[in-house]
């Protein structure tokens, strides 16, 4: 009994044209294939650093450190709006002085 290696209905030039070598069909658009390893790959980091405790350490001390600036800067504002606020009462008493200094020469 002899066996046959061909199937019978298939020629030697549809096994190649369909892809007989045994490679994958090749995608239409290879930068589509590009984008989906691309977002696979970044997928699996994001899992992993999800995953992290180094990451949620990191991200409080990151709060810690914002806040503290934050508030720095608030400090900054509220001296600023102080210094000011001195500032100007006492450019009033000097203008007020000086009116004086004016009205007390007219008269």
């Amino acid at each position: 009994m002899t066996t046959s290696k061909h199937d019978p209905g298939m020629t030697p030039h549809t096994l190649t044209s369909a892809g007989g070598s045994g490679s994958a069909p090749r995608s239409p658009n290879p930068s589509a294939d590009r984008h989906a390893a691309t977002l696979a790959i970044g997928l699996g980091v994001l899992v992993h650093m999800l995953r992290s405790r180094r990451l949620y350490e990191r991200a409080a001390f990151a709060a810690i450190v914002l806040a503290a600036l934050a508030g720095l800067a608030g400090l900054d504002q509220e001296s600023r709006a102080r210094t000011r606020a001195r500032l100007s009462a006492w450019i009033k008493g000097q203008n007020e002085r000086l009116e004086h200094k004016v009205k007390d020469a007219l008269t």
